[in-house]
């Protein structure tokens, strides 16, 4: 753990370590130089997952951010705009890297769940002017973290892909848990992943590798991706070290998503006997839920820090609200366990001495 003192660590699917096994496979990884298309274990990756996504080729980069980053960059020309929900990570978790790298401005949907239809688009698109930005592409963010982890259903997306071919704009998925919603809702990746114009998964959150997302798209945005790729940074070289988890992830951690998923709902439920919390959602559809104590009027800082001093790590995430993540690290004891931990704190902190069951 990066913070010695937490036992329980939920503040992100980010705090997955790798196993042996994958260190493992990380070592016995054949490598060439990935610059010159030579590293086997590199390419064997960025074809399944090709093939995963449904689509025609992928590019392994190091982050979730810089798929989203590239995509924007080959999607749009300066002045663009670009819609997505107004609680995106793209929008405001991405040191507004679409404006200062790809020049592109957002044009934001209000939407707690962070789910919007086409319908809710169509209004929003420009009209063809010299004087008006460009609608260029819709974002969608598969599941939609702030919105409690909510899986996009896949007539939303086909929806959606349906209203951009017929006005010319691109449809481009942050997947960061893409493989999330493909478990939770009994989807093929693919089902999600094809009617998009560009579309990733992360390999650091749920999956537990060290490093790395994958980008997928046709072929032709694929080689436009690799420019990008090179003006920021370049070459991996030996990127097959770093690939073997990938594929060691996609063999190993993919239908174990579904107890991340069964952990969160324990502790939602839980946490749901607490008065003065408000649970969201109520029954978390994937690994994402959130405390709001605003009517208990406890600021979330406070629980944070309490829950630390009990070795319990969450995330705050505004004034009254906090985000608990369940991944790889955190076993269905570990998962029972902070949650009873959490209503202890939680019911002596707002004053509440009453004994709450686990």
């Amino acid at each position: 753990m990066s913070n010695p003192a937490i036992s329980v660590d939920l503040r992100s699917d980010t705090a997955t370590r790798p196993s042996p096994a994958m260190r493992q496979a990380m070592a016995n990884a054949v490598v060439g130089d990935e610059q010159r298309g030579e590293d086997p274990t590199t390419a064997a990756l960025e074809e399944r997952v090709a093939d995963i996504l449904g689509q025609e080729k992928a590019l392994f980069l190091p982050s979730g951010t810089m798929c989203n980053q590239i995509a924007f960059l080959v999607h749009c020309r300066p002045g663009d705009e670009i819609i997505c929900a107004a609680n995106a990570h793209v929008y405001g978790s991405e040191a507004a890297g679409a404006a200062a790298l790809a020049g592109a401005q957002f044009r934001p949907i209000a939407s707690g769940t962070g789910i919007f239809t086409a319908a809710e688009v169509e209004p929003l698109l420009r009209a063809q002017r010299h004087r008006s930005p460009r609608s260029r592409v819709v974002t969608v963010e598969q599941t939609s973290n702030r919105g409690g982890g909510r899986v996009w259903p896949r007539a939303v997306i086909d929806g959606l892909a349906e209203l951009c071919r017929a006005k010319g704009l691109a449809l481009h998925m942050d997947g960061a848990r893409l493989l999330n919603a493909s478990v939770a809702a009994g989807v093929p990746a693919a089902g999600f992943g094809r009617p998009c114009d560009s579309v990733w998964i992360d390999l650091s959150k749920g999956l537990g590798c060290p490093f790395g997302a994958i980008l997928a798209g046709p072929a032709g945005f694929i080689e436009e991706a690799l420019v990008w790729k090179h003006r920021l940074g370049g070459a991996m070289r030996q990127s097959g070290i770093m690939a073997a988890a990938g594929l060691h992830a996609l063999d190993q951690n993919v239908e174990r998503l579904a107890q991340d998923h069964a952990n969160a709902r324990r502790m939602a439920g839980i946490l749901r006997g607490v008065p003065g919390v408000i649970v969201d959602p109520a029954e978390p559809e994937t690994n994402i839920l959130f405390l709001d104590f605003s009517e208990a009027g406890l600021p979330a800082t406070q629980v944070a820090a309490e829950l630390a001093a009990v070795g319990v790590g969450v995330s705050v995430e505004e004034g009254f609200r906090l985000r608990i993540v369940t991944h790889l690290d955190v076993s269905d004891a570990d998962a029972e366990t902070a949650a009873n931990a959490m209503a202890e704190t939680i019911a002596r902190l707002s004053g509440n001495v009453a004994h709450v069951d686990g």
